[in-house]
């Protein structure tokens, strides 16, 4: 049988028995009286601060506690009178003058006629770094999950565009030069900047570059400069904090820290206002730049590919483009040809794009007439390679056979668009738009759509549409 062993200590030993307690005990014990005034500390609290047992009697707890004044502690003691007991949470200077994190579980005791305060003490260092730990971690996370999500978003945006051309198609001469030139680029850091006229292929180079460079595997991402107001394509490069502006409802990560560790691809680098020309100078130079709202500085590690239509040189010389940041893009310029320059390409183009385009429509086209192809290889071609396919699919749907028909709507004088009047690039875009309008019997957004086969967002073709005039007729 077991035996009940009963244990009946005098009020001495049970002194000495709690005095051994305290002792022995792991946690920082004070006794403290309502002047905050030290009467009794164990040996984990001598560690604590390191003070012997007689500097600590003579202390009072403001002494060393740099957040708990003694009128803190008197109202602390009030509390503790009508609760029992508090918690808080309190730095504690150590003698050698180190400051670190205590918790504090403090509770009233009344004995004899005497009040006082017994406090249990916790050194929270360890456990402050953990959580600091866990939460830089816990931030690393959800700023790649936040910036995965962009990625995504953006992929996604991209996967959705339909290109001009899944290729660069062309055998001639001109045209192999031109892959001698992405071929000899696209292994190297080096930033390039496209030239041409619009409609010649400069983001299909951008791509083709990407494509077989060691960023591959990263995104190309890419951006209209000439597409949003200068306000919003600052956001848009750089990023924006929660409330930085008026519409500004949470953070947006830019364009730039999507593409870190790819390529951004600047399209109409020219139509860029001089104060984001010196924001882009700093990013080619410094690799950094700051969210509009956010004065932290991000570093990213991002190949440049610019592209314009426009000449910036002469821009340079009136001072409405930065030098310095022509000769950081114009490490290596390629030019893009206009279609009149490599015509011999043209039967293999619009053998490319009747082959797209048919295969959509539900029909099969199996030749191209010799009187076809003259009329198209004499035609002077003022938007290039995009209006070809333009006309070819346009072709492609009034064609009631097996062979190609152009259509009365085609000019019939190709000679009228001679040297003697070169239309602007406005007149351009704005025929090219109201063609595609045309085609798409003015149906701007939805699969089908103009911006669809434009490959624009439908709310960039609308303001593209109200800046240069173009309206249906009614």
């Amino acid at each position: 049988m077991s035996k009940i062993i009963s244990c009946n200590f005098d009020t001495e030993g049970m002194r000495q028995l709690s005095h051994v307690s305290i002792e022995q005990a792991k946690t920082c014990i004070f006794w403290l009286n309502p002047e905050a005034r030290i009467c009794r500390a164990n040996d984990a609290a001598i560690s604590l601060l390191g003070y012997t047992q007689d500097e600590l009697i003579t202390m009072s707890i403001p002494d060393f506690d740099v957040d708990f004044p003694i009128e803190r502690f008197k109202s602390a003691f009030e509390e503790h009178k009508r609760s029992g007991s508090i918690y808080l949470e309190s730095r504690y200077k150590h003698k050698d003058g180190t400051i670190f994190p205590v918790e504090i579980y403090s509770h009233y005791v009344s004995f004899e006629g005497m009040e006082f305060t017994c406090a249990f003490i916790r050194d929270m260092t360890n456990r402050k770094r953990r959580e600091a730990e866990l939460q830089q971690a816990l931030t690393e996370l959800k700023q790649l999950k936040n910036r995965l999500q962009e990625e995504n978003i953006y992929l996604q945006q991209e996967i959705k565009v339909e290109h001009n051309f899944g290729e660069i198609i062309g055998r001639g001469k001109v045209l192999k030069e031109l892959l001698w030139q992405i071929e000899q680029v696209a292994a190297t850091e080096a930033t390039v900047l496209i030239l041409g006229e619009t409609g010649t292929g400069k983001e299909l180079v951008a791509r083709a570059i990407h494509n077989i460079s060691p960023r591959k595997k990263r995104p190309l991402v890419k951006v209209n400069c000439a597409a949003l107001p200068a306000n919003l394509i600052e956001s848009d490069l750089f990023g924006h904090e929660k409330g930085a502006f008026t519409g500004a409802l949470q953070r947006k990560i830019g364009r730039f820290e999507l593409a870190d560790g790819g390529t951004i691809f600047l399209d109409e680098i020219g139509e860029l206002t001089k104060d984001l020309q010196a924001k882009l100078l700093r990013v080619l130079q410094e690799g950094e730049f700051e969210r509009l709202g956010n004065t932290a500085t991000i570093k990213v590690n991002v190949r440049i590919i610019a592209a314009t239509n426009r000449d910036l040189e002469k821009m340079v010389s009136a001072k409405d483009f930065r030098k310095d940041l022509y000769y950081r893009l114009n490490v290596y310029p390629i030019q893009c040809p206009p279609l009149r320059k490599h015509r011999g390409d043209i039967l293999v183009l619009v053998k490319h794009f009747i082959n797209k385009y048919s295969a959509k429509a539900g029909k099969t086209i199996e030749r191209v007439p010799r009187n076809v192809i003259n009329i198209l290889k004499s035609y002077s071609w003022p938007g290039n390679v995009r209006e070809l396919e333009n006309i070819i699919e346009r072709a492609v749907i009034i064609t009631r056979g097996s062979e190609l028909e152009l259509g009365q709507w085609f000019p019939s004088n190709q000679n009228e668009m001679s040297d003697s009047h070169i239309p602007t690039l406005a007149e351009l875009e704005k025929d090219h738009i109201k063609n595609v309008l045309q085609l798409t019997s003015w149906r701007v957004s939805g699969k089908g759509g103009a911006a669809e086969k434009l490959g624009l967002k439908p709310t960039t073709l609308e303001a593209r549409m109200k800046k240069l005039g173009i309206q249906r007729r009614k």
